[in-house]
Order: structure tokens, then C-alpha cells, then sequence
């Protein structure tokens, strides 16, 4: 049987509004700083227990993903609220050519911190939910994207599975005792739909690649592949995004995917060209930490 392994939101191709609207306000807490542990899914994605209104959840803690959002068959469950005009939010924003809704969380917790009047984008997590069930374990909620990362200044730690964040943005500096000894330190751009590049070369050749949590693998662009002439070999593996079908891949360490609908603005064939995802393996294999802070990605 296939095993189906999702790509959560990667480089969504949304209405910018949502991503600059006003943020949910913060609630005080103690700490100035919360390191939460999170789990590895068996489909390599990091997760964190959250409470949503009250109500448990796991939530993937996705690099990729713009935006937070929570799974379209979860709206009722935690009572999640259409947004108003009084909000200045849209009532909806476009993914990957496909439009779906915004909701509002009336207090969404994760750690010590609280977020209140949280906006997020409900989506189908179908093949996710599938591949999930196949493998015998906990569906996933949601996730958590970018518009929730950058204004707590996280730090996500891919090898030790910790995700740390300001539960007061208006401390300054970073969290103590962040040891970067033996690390390479790699500058993070963002972009204005607030994904992740980084610069490198594949086989020699300068391309930028989208840091990715929420893609279980480094996946390449196939046109990409096929102008370097990279050798690929059949596997069982597939994937998927939203609003998009299931897209093949090839390899699993490093995996062939067709990216066009999820990478825009000419950026396929930009100079460097945008060569594909830099995903959870690798990422987990190179001691990779992501601080969005400072917007810089260190690896071993």
C-alpha cells in the first residue's frame, strides 16, 4: 500500500491581508519563555499539544505554512467563530487556487502562551487524516504556521524535538542558555508571503531551497532535476498539499516533487532558482534549529 506523507501548506499562495492584519492579543504570563517538548509523527512531522477553546489538540509546528490553520472537520468541535467586518480580516484567502475560510479562535493556548482572538484558516487535511489512520496514529488539528513563529520570536529545535517560545513580545533578547557552539549559522530571507529561503547549491549549482518543517523529507523540484540530470529511482512514497492532489515522489532522503502551484512569483526559475523544499530529514540529521528571531537557520 502507498503511504501517503503530506506537505503541509507549503509556500501557500494566499491574500497577504491575513498574514498583516492585526495580531490576537497576547495573554501575561510568568515565564518569559516556554520550551515545550514535541513529538515526531510517524510521517516526521513535529507536534505540540495545544488547547483550542479549552479543548486539547495537536498542532504541526510547520515552517512552510504562511499561516496557521486548523482542520475543516474540527471547526465545530472547537468552536471556532467566522470572522466580522468589525475584524478587518477577510472572510476568506486563496491557497493554492483554491479559496477557504477564516476563523477565529477565541483563545488558543499553547505552553504558557495564550493567544486571544486568534485568526486561522480552516483546511481539509484529508490525505494527512488518511495517511494518519494507515499508520495507526492521532489524526493531526492543525497546524502552526508563520504568523504565529515570527511574533513570539520561536526557536525550533529539529534534532531535540523542542520548540521555544516568547511568552512576552515585549522582552528583548533571545532565550538564554541557546547554545550555537559547532553550528553553521545560514541567513534566513523571507519573503513577502513570509516563507523561508535559504541560500546553497545542489551538485554544484547555486539554488535556494524553502525551509520546510511541515515537508517529511527534502524534496526537489522535478524540472530542476531534470536540467542537472539527477539520477532518481522509484519508491512507495507520495505526497500532498492543500487544495492540491497528490503530487509523486521519487527518493526518499531526497524526494522529486512537481512545485509548481505551491512556489510562485517566478522564483522556479529565478536566479538562483527556488530548486525545492528543505524538509524534516535533513533537517533533523544536521542538528537543524530555526530562529525565527533572528531569522537565521543553523546546521550542523
Amino acid at each position: 500500500m502507498r503511504k501517503f506523507l503530506a506537505i503541509f501548506c507549503a509556500a501557500l499562495a494566499l491574500i497577504v491581508e491575513l498574514a498583516v492584519a492585526p495580531r490576537g492579543a497576547y495573554a501575561r504570563a510568568t515565564a518569559q519563555f516556554e520550551a515545550l517538548p514535541l513529538v515526531r509523527s510517524r510521517q516526521n512531522h513535529l507536534l505540540v499539544r495545544a488547547f483550542i477553546n479549552g479543548k486539547p489538540a495537536w498542532l504541526t509546528v510547520d515552517s512552510g505554512a504562511p499561516v496557521s490553520a486548523i482542520a475543516l472537520n474540527r471547526r465545530e468541535y472547537f468552536r471556532l467563530k467566522p470572522t466580522t467586518a468589525e475584524s478587518k480580516l477577510p472572510a476568506r484567502v486563496q491557497i493554492n487556487g483554491a479559496f477557504n475560510s477564516v476563523a477565529i479562535a477565541r483563545e488558543l493556548r499553547i505552553g504558557a502562551l495564550t493567544l486571544i482572538d486568534e485568526p486561522v484558516v480552516t483546511v481539509d487535511f484529508g490525505y494527512s487524516a488518511r495517511a494518519a489512520r494507515r499508520v495507526h496514529e492521532q489524526e493531526i488539528d492543525g497546524i502552526i504556521g508563520a504568523d504565529i513563529l515570527f511574533p513570539t520570536h520561536a526557536v525550533l529545535d529539529c534534532e531535540r524535538q523542542l520548540l521555544i517560545l516568547k511568552t512576552d513580545p515585549e522582552v528583548m533578547g533571545s532565550f538564554p542558555g541557546f547554545d550555537r557552539r559547532g553550528l553553521r549559522a545560514v541567513p534566513i530571507q523571507v519573503s513577502d508571503d513570509y516563507n523561508l529561503y535559504v541560500n546553497g547549491s545542489v551538485n554544484g549549482k547555486p539554488a535556494k531551497l524553502m525551509v520546510d518543517t511541515g515537508s517529511f523529507a527534502t524534496l526537489l523540484h522535478r524540472s530542476f532535476v531534470r536540467r542537472m540530470r539527477i539520477a532518481t529511482r522509484e519508491t512507495q512514497f507520495s505526497s500532498s498539499a492543500v487544495n492540491l492532489k497528490e503530487r509523486g515522489v521519487r527518493g526518499k532522503e531526497v524526494g522529486v516533487i512537481d512545485l509548481e502551484g505551491l512556489i510562485h512569483d517566478g522564483l522556479l526559475g529565478g536566479s538562483p532558482p527556488v530548486a525545492g523544499l528543505l524538509g524534516a530529514e535533513t533537517l533533523r540529521r544536521h542538528h537543524g534549529i530555526i530562529d525565527f528571531g533572528t531569522r537565521t537557520l543553523y546546521l550542523r
